[in-house]
């Protein structure tokens, strides 16, 4: 034990002092039954051993009862008491039989356990019947073993820790064994993961041995007797919670069992606060992180194959596998230690053989498989474990070492017609303990296999008639219906006004030819050279007119082309003033250089006529587009 600060040994006394102000009202109710009650005097404890295992973040509470009848009535049962506060964080509660030296006797089956409500006691106790295999008679004695789990008994002290700072935390009891008996001799002990101990309670016959406390021995305790005892102590265990654990075991008889388990985990320590720094932890992880926990170890079933590790981002490569014929160890680090209050979510999977786990008995077939998580030592608040089984699974019955809740649903999966039936299981505040087999009984025909083949099997033939089929069959249009030769004339239509389009098309580019000869016109004089390009026009622009004849005189005969045909015709004859007004106007200015007319009184001349052929182009233009566009 080394010496703790006056502030910090200050503080642990306050709460030990909170705790004993917080039982007062506990401890007077213990005193008054401890007088008055008469009801269960016939029983007597002759000597009582117990054993609290905190080398973990699991509060484990084993008590050896040597139970005697000291009344002349048989006895069968007895009765377990826990306070209200401590049975609140109570996970597992476990009795068997002791055939001496400490050994449970190996029986393979626990005696029965309820909960009970003796009329009388108080609602601050919460009590427990153990039935004995046979009655007791009077002064006849025998031996029990009882193991009591308890979760998030060890509370952080301080709660907000530095990354240098080692994790204290405060464990609370009572050194005496509360019971409705009288005891003759009692001891207790508890083991710590160091001896490195903050504070202690010291009573009568305490001694301390290494990471070991020793309560007592002491003798002839009245019924409910209580003698509260508080532990401040250092670990650096890791304290990791599975806030949640899904898992989903799934069955399929062409022989696998696939197992996934999402795991959404926090750690349960003393919270950390301030900043964390990777390169200290790297340097020095146990002085600068010892409260952290940078790994976790799973052990699977043997034969475990096809094992992942991965979280929302994806593969997570820092894992390894052990695998030996009795088991298969998978070591698993998160992205990033965890701190107290830090919290990671990730899943693990793997693939089992069938037969391990697959058997049948009296014409059904049942699964028998571990119901906790393969995590070591891991707290889970909330377990949900999903069996998937075949389609076509019906008759479904349960069976279970302890109480759960039980649902079912239906999952639809990959060639499924009506899914698959899911078995659900929930338990809260599971333990290690808890990691007992489970058995899901079913009737299954085996004609069903065959399902999910004769489904392939169909799809790739009817898929193969469907592409023979394809091949050999003429899908085209008949010639001779109505819909085809409308469509045929439409073509024609369309080809036909494209040619109109054409020829348009090449009348404006004479009519640009004819400008461009005035601008040369204007620009060396040479009267001669502009009639010379007149005469070229003129020559083309008759050649297209008689080219557009046949054109209008189809599209004016043909029924589809009866929406279109005004607005041909509409740029047809614009084309035609368009080409009118340019030859006026060309044969305008040509005469005035004969006549050597030139300057304002040429502008004048020519004004209105240059006006008139601007708004014809646009005009052209626009009913250009707007039959193009259709």
């Amino acid at each position: 034990m080394f010496k703790q600060l006056p502030a910090e040994k200050l503080r642990a006394d306050r709460l030990v002092m909170g705790l004993r102000f917080d039982l007062l009202s506990l401890f007077t109710t213990l005193a008054l039954l401890s007088r008055t009650t008469t009801v269960l005097s016939d029983v007597i404890l002759s000597r009582v051993d117990r054993r609290i295992d905190l080398t973990s973040q699991i509060a484990r509470v084993t008590s050896t009862l040597k139970v005697e009848n000291a009344g002349p009535g048989p006895v069968s049962e007895i009765l377990i008491t826990f306070p209200e506060v401590q049975a609140n964080d109570l996970a597992y509660l476990m009795a068997a039989l002791n055939e001496g030296k400490g050994k449970v006797k190996n029986s393979g089956i626990s005696l029965p356990i309820k909960a009970v409500n003796p009329e009388g006691m108080p609602p601050s106790l919460i009590f427990h019947s153990v039935s004995l295999p046979t009655a007791l008679g009077e002064g006849d004695s025998l031996t029990i073993d009882v193991l009591a789990v308890f979760t998030h008994a060890l509370r952080a002290f301080p709660e907000e820790i530095t990354q240098a700072d080692i994790q204290l935390v405060l464990f609370q009891d009572t050194a005496h064994y509360l019971s409705p008996y009288a005891v003759n001799i009692q001891s207790l002990t508890v083991k710590l993961p160091k001896s490195r101990i903050e504070s202690y309670t010291k009573l009568e016959n305490t001694n301390i041995h290494g990471s070991d406390i020793k309560y007592g021995p002491y003798e002839n305790l009245p019924s409910f007797s209580y003698a509260p005892v508080a532990v401040h102590f250092e670990t650096n265990q890791p304290f990791a919670v599975a806030q949640e654990l899904v898992r989903e075991i799934e069955i399929s008889h062409w022989g696998n069992v696939q197992v996934t388990e999402h795991y959404n985990i926090v750690h349960g320590g003393a919270k950390s606060k301030g900043e964390f720094s990777r390169l200290d932890f790297q340097a020095r992880p146990h002085l600068r992180g010892a409260s952290a926990f940078r790994n976790l170890v799973a052990k699977l079933p043997p034969r475990a194959h096809s094992i992942y590790y991965r979280d929302e981002i994806g593969n997570i490569s820092t894992s390894n596998v052990w695998d030996d014929p009795k088991k298969t160890e998978l070591l698993i680090e998160p992205r990033y230690p965890l701190f107290g209050g830090w919290r990671t979510t990730f899943t693990i999977g793997y693939g089992l053989p069938l037969q391990d786990f697959l058997f049948e008995s009296e014409g059904k077939r049942f699964l028998d498989f571990s119901f906790g998580s393969p995590i070591n030592d891991l707290v889970i608040d909330n377990l949900i474990v999903k069996v998937v089984l075949p389609e076509g699974s019906n008759d479904i019955f349960i069976s279970t070492p302890f109480p759960v809740k039980q649902g079912q649903e239906t999952k639809i999966s990959h060639l499924d017609f009506v899914g698959r039936p899911v078995v659900l299981l929930e338990k809260t505040n599971v333990v290690p303990e808890h990691n007992q087999y489970f058995q899901v009984y079913y009737k299954f025909n085996s004609l069903s296999m065959l399902m999910e083949p004769f489904i392939l099997i169909s799809g790739f033939f009817f898929l193969f008639v469907a592409c023979i089929v394809y091949v050999h069959v003429d899908l085209s249009i008949s010639k001779s219906s109505a819909s085809y030769l409308a469509k045929m004339q439409w073509d024609e239509v369309r080809a036909t006004i494209q040619e109109v389009q054409s020829i348009i098309n090449q009348c404006l580019s004479t009519h640009e030819k004819l400008e461009a000869s005035l601008r040369d016109l204007s620009r060396t004089g040479d009267v001669q050279a502009c009639k010379t390009a007149r005469k070229a026009a003129d020559s083309l622009l008759k050649e297209y007119s008689k080219e557009l004849k046949p054109l209008l005189s189809f599209l004016q005969s043909s029924p589809q082309a009866t929406q279109i045909l005004p607005k041909v015709e509409e740029l047809v004859a614009k084309e035609r003033e368009l080409q009118e007004r340019l030859i006026t106007k060309h044969s305008t200015i040509v005469d005035c250089y004969e006549k050597k007319i030139g300057g304002r009184e040429l502008e004048n001349r020519v004004a209105s006529q240059q006006q008139k052929v601007i708004v014809l182009k646009q005009e052209v233009e626009d009913l250009h587009d707007y039959i193009e566009e259709i």
